[in-house]
């Protein structure tokens, strides 16, 4: 399964990454790297529990990095 990751800049100067396939895996960063890495980070975490809760199937998995990263 291939999971994108979108990253964006804040009004605040914080910079916000989020992968929308997982409701809810969103991480906010100092920098769109630091942003990214912790949204991957999460998003490994969350399908790693599905995996131990019964609740999906192993996978193969990509992650999308946007162009500008």
């Amino acid at each position: 399964m291939n999971f994108e990751l979108e990253c964006e800049l804040e009004d605040d100067g914080r910079w916000l990454a989020e992968v929308p396939q997982l409701p809810g895996v969103l991480a906010y960063g100092a920098s769109a790297a630091e942003a990214m890495a912790k949204a991957e980070i999460l998003a490994l975490r969350v399908l790693a529990d599905r995996l131990e809760h019964g609740e999906a199937q192993p996978l193969e998995i990509r992650f999308s990095l946007p162009s500008a990263a």
